[in-house]
């Protein structure tokens, strides 16, 4: 038979000794992450075990002997550092935080949930999957650093991503392991009858019961929803199975329990968010969610509960394409959310219309992205250049106004800085810039005493990070060797792969086709001389795995597997199963990091950012954040901003691009040792690129830059329109009515200025328009003048926007005069609109109406 299911359950633990008691509580909290003391710790106890453990604290203390615990018990200088270890979690956690200082008070009327279908905490803990995951998890650290009061919510993958296996062939296999939460740093929520904490999320003929764990990312809990729970049908215990698994059905299955399980378990367990940030579109079912729940706790109707929380949502896209965006199908849809809906008392074509770029089309799929958008009154892309290209793809949503008036804004991601940095790097800083850079990583002035370091302190910590990615990598690979054949790889093999001494580059991401895995062997003889080049090598270390459905992404990696083998064996290297831990060694030991997409596909892009406070340099297309961050003091960039439509010939060009500057700029850059064998226009490079860039592109930039654009304006906004029995929402949504009934009236009726033919710089113009205002009150409108050059076709130009002023009626006319300054020279023009102005209705997120000249 097969093995029996359990009757009963319980749970057994490695005892630890009374004096190693504490490590418990080191090991809770995530904090272990970024503090390079606390996880030397672990390290130390036994490293072999460490590593095997997956870097997971709990799973490694119940494995660690009992031997071993007895010997540290005994080891008075062992426990001298548990107690540091200790001191330094209690004070990080009772600290005042720049929330705190910033904003005296708010923190008791303030919530904000961040969803997220992913979180990248740690490889310990595997519920991630790439770049969106990872960036999910710096921005809680970061938050945690800021004092910013946030909870995160998202899902327990049981298998969580996958394992990647290569075969013999290069060709990728995906394995996916079933992980034991117990024996992670995660805690079962459980009610006061000391159950575990169950919610439910209705289905089409069923309901599905979800389990809610938590774990400490420092002063931040995450919530994480697993639906593997015996309440459950088999294939409902197996929604939460696996991280982007699945059909489109088991997608929108995930996303109901991510979006309206999320809320109902920040109810569960005593949460009342004033704000909630969709980390993309996963997550914006939740929107329907809390309009259900907000209906319910103020008894009112669906339009005033929206009207309120559109106030209180914050939407970030990180895709830069639309095939990238989740859509449902409404048959699909209607089965599924049906009842949602219907709990609202909404329509299910009102709905579909919510989720529609033009919401009058019909055939138009219904798009999570777009739902996210319409419920949410701030929306950010993750780069200038991603904003920009977002605007364009929903500009037909707001089809009255400008592209560059979309309401999209950027904030350009970052990394925790921290989680990210060598110990050898760190102990640099701290020697010559002090701590401050640990504490307030986007300070400028801390990251400007690192052109105090020596030269040749600086190279010989590159050269120790180098040397010891190199002595990583050959473990790695002799792990993979001998999982692949079962036997022992050869050292002689192993120890001829990489060179401590040669320019080493990375190379590690999602192996989507848009971001070119390949673009390196277009011509493959050149890349081979540049290799081998007799004095000045370069090897590439390379990673990453492809989504399991993307046969295109899985022959790129085939065919760098099959170069490598054939014609590179030594000078380039493919390390399998990219995670956190691969990704830390790569950008703390690479000299260049290299990263080559098509532009503008590449939204953001934060690998590259991790290793400039390592020490590294990039090289990149611009786009994303290099788009950003490059000048030619910092970095190395592909080809230009010029995008060709041709994609094989722009493959063909930024080939040529990268070959040139490997070639002619930065091997001998980096090979140019004149004095003491130490590359002082290398070092310089090094030191502008940390100076100028590790500040700008962090998550404690990022995240105060969300808490004071969008959370705290957010949660004024919506902790208003909630206040005094909704008084104010209904207010808005009376005037709302009263302007969209009137509006079509609207018009401009004469518009007449002082200008000349030939004005001088300097020159004031006085602008006056007469408009019909159908019955609407001038404080209604807002009359504006956008000024700007004038292009071959008519069109305005870097426009900026001047407001008139009221001055009084003309009959039935409002008056309104605007001053405006001759600043710039050339062809110049205006033109004048008419908007909606209300203090609580945000335009044109909420209401698109406008009326042109």
């Amino acid at each position: 038979m097969k093995n029996p299911k359990f009757s009963h359950a319980f749970e057994v633990v490695n005892d630890l000794p009374p004096r190693l008691q504490p490590l418990k509580t080191l090991a809770s909290n995530y904090l272990w992450t970024w503090e390079h003391e606390i996880r030397e710790i672990f390290r130390v106890m036994d490293r072999e075990e460490w590593d095997a453990s997956d870097h997971n604290p709990i799973l490694f203390l119940n494995r660690i002997s009992k031997e071993r615990l007895s010997r540290l018990e005994k080891d008075t200088a062992f426990i001298a550092r548990i107690q540091r270890c200790v001191e330094i979690l209690n004070n990080y956690l009772t600290q005042e935080t720049w929330f705190d200082r910033a904003y005296p008070g708010e923190r008791d009327r303030t919530t904000i949930a961040y969803f997220c279908a992913e979180f990248g905490i740690s490889e310990g803990l595997p519920i991630y999957s790439g770049g969106l995951g990872v960036l999910a998890g710096d921005h809680l650290k970061a938050a945690s650093d800021l004092g910013i009061p946030l909870v995160g919510v998202g899902l327990l993958y049981n298998r969580g991503s996958f394992r990647q296996r290569l075969n013999f062939d290069g060709w990728q296999q995906e394995v996916y392991p079933e992980y034991d939460f117990y024996q992670m740093p995660l805690t079962l929520i459980r009610n006061e009858a000391d159950q575990p904490l169950r919610i439910e999320v209705e289905f089409p003929d069923r309901v599905v019961t979800c389990q809610v764990w938590k774990a400490m990312v420092g002063r931040i809990p995450l919530y994480l929803l697993d639906s593997n729970v015996l309440d459950n049908l088999p294939a409902d215990q197996g929604i939460t199975d696996t991280l982007y698994g699945g059909d489109e059905e088991m997608r929108i299955r995930q996303e109901m329990i991510l979006g309206i399980g999320g809320m109902r378990a920040l109810k569960a367990v005593g949460i009342q968010p004033t704000v909630c940030h969709m980390n993309e579109g996963h997550a914006a079912f939740l929107s329907i969610e809390r309009i259900r729940q907000f209906m319910i706790d103020n008894g009112c109707d669906f339009r005033t509960a929206r009207q309120v929380i559109v106030n209180g949502n914050v939407f970030t896209t990180h895709t830069p394409v639309p095939a990238g965006f989740d859509i449902f199908v409404p048959h699909l849809l209607e089965r599924y959310m049906g009842k949602s809906i219907e709990s609202v008392g909404l329509g299910f074509s009102d709905f579909v219309s919510l989720g529609r770029i033009d919401p009058s089309n019909h055939g138009e799929a219904f798009n999570m992205a777009v739902l996210a958008m319409e419920n949410a009154d701030y929306v950010n892309g993750v780069s200038k250049l991603h904003a920009k290209v977002t605007r364009t793809m929903f500009s037909p949503r707001w089809p009255g106004f400008p592209e560059d008036e979309v309401p999209v804004q950027a904030v350009t991601n970052g990394i925790h800085t921290m989680t990210w940095m060598g110990r050898r790097m760190a102990s640099l800083l701290d020697r010559y810039c002090g701590h401050d850079w640990r504490r307030n990583p986007e300070n400028r002035e801390s990251w400007e005493q690192v052109m105090q370091i020596p030269d040749e302190d600086l190279w010989a910590v590159l050269e120790d990070q180098r040397g010891s990615l190199v002595r990583f990598v050959r473990k790695r690979l002799q792990r993979d060797i001998e999982q692949r054949t079962l036997n022992r790889a050869d050292d002689g093999i192993l120890n001829s792969v990489l060179d401590p001494r040669v320019l080493t580059i990375g190379f590690a991401r999602r192996f989507a086709t848009y971001k070119r895995g390949s673009l390196m062997l277009t011509d493959r003889d050149r890349l081979k001389k540049i290799l081998c080049h007799p004095e000045r090598p370069i090897q590439i270390i390379i990673s990453g795995k492809s989504h399991p459905k993307d046969d295109g992404g899985k022959r790129i990696i085939q065919d760098l597997v099959r170069f490598i083998n054939d014609e590179a064996l030594t000078r380039i290297v493919f390390l399998e199963d990219y995670d956190m831990q691969v990704g830390r060694a790569l950008v703390q030991g690479v000299d260049v990091w290299l990263n080559n997409p098509r532009r503008p596909h590449e939204a953001s892009g934060t690998s590259g950012m991790k290793v400039v406070p390592n020490g590294g340099l990039n090289c990149s297309i611009l786009d994303g954040w290099w788009d950003e961050g490059y000048d030619s003091s910092v970095g190395w960039a592909i080809g230009d901003r010029s995008e060709v439509q041709d994609e094989v010939h722009q493959d063909w060009l930024d080939s040529r691009s990268l070959y040139h500057l490997l070639q002619n700029e930065i091997s001998p850059m980096f090979y140019h040792r004149v004095e003491n064998g130490v590359p002082r226009g290398w070092v310089q490079m090094v030191k502008r690129s940390m100076i100028k860039l590790a500040p700008e592109f962090t998550t404690s930039r990022m995240v105060r830059e969300y808490t004071e654009k969008f959370y705290v304006p957010s949660a004024n906004a919506y902790s208003h329109l909630a206040s005094e029995g909704l008084v104010h929402a209904r207010r808005v949504l009376n005037w709302r009515d009263r302007v969209q009934g009137a509006w079509s009236n609207v018009r401009i009726v004469r518009v007449e200025d002082t200008a000349s033919r030939s004005n001088p710089l300097g020159r004031e113009i006085s602008i006056q328009a007469a408009v019909y205002l159908g019955g609407l009150h001038p404080d209604d409108v807002q009359v504006e003048a956008l000024v700007g050059r004038i292009g071959p076709n008519r069109e305005i130009s870097h426009c900026l926007v001047h407001p008139f002023t009221y001055v009084g009626n003309e009959g039935d006319l409002a008056i309104l005069k605007a001053n405006i300054v001759c600043e710039n020279p050339g062809h110049q023009g205006y033109t004048v609109r008419v908007v909606p102005r209300n203090s609580d209705i945000s335009v044109p997120s909420e209401l698109s109406l406008v009326t042109w000249e």
